[in-house]
């Protein structure tokens, strides 16, 4: 992250996102962009790279505006030369006539100025679109990139559907803004000034009258864009609490149907659906007016220059032309005027989003990889714990002087009530969180020494909570392995017992699981991400309740794959049913983040302790041998 961007972000406070989870916190008013300048500096350095088409679109944009000002002064002495010819006819001059040639050529001309202006504006258009998608996917992009570089405990701060807005909502902001707003400032800019030449051409004194409505109008348009600036921070903030909330409840409406919760998400879709409509309204409110207001204050300006030309008219100061043309000019005058201040409150909606946006890309990463990464040129398995505290908040450590020794090669197991730490030691080996104090190392080194990409290389990970995504059952269990061959992907499946039942489904391997996973079994979910494990061909095993979703008979082929699947590999499995692990080599027992005992199945029962009551109270005394 650079200096300047830290700089730049000083102001937003911590966090970045603001909103946390749903339900809580306060939604009350939020502030003004923060740091206007600094975000739109920030904004200017994604549209850098493209600075040789963003002199071509001014070209263009020059070029446009310069042939629709001067149309109006040809056309005066078109209307001037058809005002003189009426008038000599009128009074009976001899040989009075309209010279209609001298007329038709000023119409083929002002045709060609407006042809020609026209395509500079296609042209211009195009090119800014082209820039505008390219800054957008830039942006996605390095979105995207920072997600997968982000610590695992920052998703468990934040809500997703906040992430996705900045994806969504506020990148497509910034490219709405890029490919309309900064044509208009290009074209706006140069039709003031250029206008501004053609009306002192013409006279002075109506332009300096003209003039005199800047002021009026412009204290107007400010107080508007004051006022509505704070409404549009709110949208944006608002708008990620919403996505956030429907994509919660999306994704875990059957549980919420279960409970009977669709009042209470109703009720707090209502309520964060009011604040997005309260600020919505009245920034859109605030920016819609002030189109009518330049109208009002632009019909004023016609009303003194028309009584002002006609005085000029009478003294023969200026033609009747002119005024016609002078008139054009001030309309042409207000409403580039009033361009900039669409887009200057356009601006405000655009900085808030591009803020969000950074805010994002500023948050802290995960720690840098080294920069001398360990190499192994082959994983005998061999994993030590030493002294490693850790908690989720540094202020309340939840693994204390945790120290452990396991072999290449054994099986141990983790055992321990709920909240003891089990998946916690887990999450540690593979570093999604980094220790507090202590070390972790494999093969005598420590797992820091690694790249996160070949330390998590050495595991295979079978989860409780299956993951599976959008696409055929053969690329979901090919994801272990990228490179596998089909036969490679059905010998696993074999292996996990998922051939049986991918049998007799439609299109077998190749039938597509959908967005939610509901077209097969929780049971069968969890024998495809066994298989995937199995493709991977590991060197250290990690099974977390792995066998916890399927049926009895299922369990006992799984086990029976698992021991074939163990041979030769350090194998950690975090099991409640504690007859999953009678056979272990070691059984690590946790008791509020520490190891209270150690040993196999029957040193423990011997010993009487806390693993004997565990497993007591799963089994009939009968039943310990």
């Amino acid at each position: 992250m650079s200096d300047k961007r830290k700089e730049n972000r000083k102001t937003a406070g911590p966090g970045g996102l603001g909103g946390g989870r749903m339900g809580g916190g306060s939604m009350g008013q939020v502030e003004k962009a923060k740091n206007f300048k600094g975000t739109m500096k920030e904004l200017m350095k994604y549209i850098k790279p493209y600075n040789l088409s963003i002199m071509i679109v001014i070209i263009f944009a020059l070029g446009s505006a310069g042939f629709s000002i001067v149309g109006p002064k040809i056309l005066g002495k078109a209307t001037t030369r058809l005002f003189e010819g009426l008038m000599n006819k009128i009074m009976g001059v001899p040989g009075a006539a309209i010279d209609f040639d001298y007329i038709g050529s000023i119409i083929i001309l002002l045709m060609g100025l407006y042809l020609a202006s026209a395509m500079f504006t296609f042209i211009q258009g195009y090119i800014m679109a082209g820039v505008a998608q390219k800054v957008s996917f830039n942006l996605r992009k390095e979105i995207s990139e920072k997600i997968n570089r982000m610590p695992l405990n920052y998703f468990d701060k934040i809500n997703h559907g906040e992430v996705l807005s900045r994806v969504s909502n506020d990148v497509d902001t910034v490219s709405q803004t890029l490919n309309q707003s900064m044509s208009q400032i290009i074209t706006a800019v140069t039709t003031i000034i250029g206008v501004l030449i053609m009306m002192l051409s013409i006279s002075w004194q109506m332009t300096l009258a003209a003039l005199l409505i800047l002021p009026v109008s412009t204290g107007l348009i400010a107080g508007v864009v004051k006022k509505s600036q704070k409404y549009f921070k709110q949208q944006q903030e608002y708008l990620g609490h919403v996505n956030g909330h429907v994509e919660e409840i999306y994704g875990g409406h059957i549980v919420m149907k279960a409970f009977n919760g669709e009042k209470d998400a109703i009720e707090e879709f209502e309520k964060l659906n009011d604040n997005l409509y309260d600020s919505a309204w009245k920034s859109q409110f605030l920016s819609g007016i002030m189109m009518p207001i330049m109208q009002f204050v632009g019909n004023l300006g016609y009303v003194i220059v028309s009584i002002l030309g006609g005085w000029l008219a009478i003294k023969k100061t200026i033609e009747v032309g002119d005024i016609l043309a002078f008139i054009q000019y001030v309309r042409n005058f207000t409403q580039p005027i009033s361009q900039v201040a669409q887009v200057s409150n356009v601006l405000q909606s655009t900085a808030a989003a591009a803020e969000r946006v950074f805010e994002f890309l500023d948050e802290r990463e995960e720690i840098a990889e080294t920069s001398n990464p360990a190499q192994l040129d082959k994983v005998r398995g061999e994993v030590t714990f030493e002294h490693v505290h850790f908690g989720y908040n540094p202020d309340k450590i939840i693994i204390n002087d945790f120290s452990a020794h396991i072999k290449s090669g054994q099986k141990v197991a983790i055992v321990g009530p709920t909240g003891a730490g089990k998946t916690t030691i887990v999450k540690l080996l593979m570093r999604f969180y980094d220790i507090n104090r202590g070390a972790i190392r494999i093969d005598g080194h420590d797992i820091k020494d690694f790249t996160r990409g070949d330390l998590r290389n050495i595991f295979g990970m079978v989860l409780q909570d299956t993951w599976l995504f959008n696409g055929s059952i053969m690329d979901n269990i090919r994801y272990g392995r990228l490179t596998a061959s089909d036969e490679e992907v059905i010998e696993a499946a074999k292996l996990a017992h998922v051939h049986s039942f991918v049998k007799t489904l439609p299109n077998r391997y190749h039938m597509e699981l959908n967005e939610e996973v509901s077209n097969i079994s929780q049971g069968q979910k969890q024998l495809l991400t066994i298989a995937r494990a199995i493709l991977a061909n590991p060197k250290i095993l990690i099974l977390d309740e792995a066998t916890s979703s399927v049926d009895t008979r299922t369990e006992v082929l799984i086990q029976k794959a698992m021991e074939n699947l163990m041979k030769d590999r350090t194998s950690f499995i975090i099991a409640h049913r504690l007859s999953t692990i009678r056979d272990a080599d070691l059984i690590l027992v946790m008791k509020d983040g520490d190891i209270i005992e150690q040993g196999n199945h029957k040193e423990l029962l011997a010993a009487k302790g806390f693993y004997a009551s565990l497993y007591l109270s799963q089994f009939d005394i009968g039943d310990v041998s």
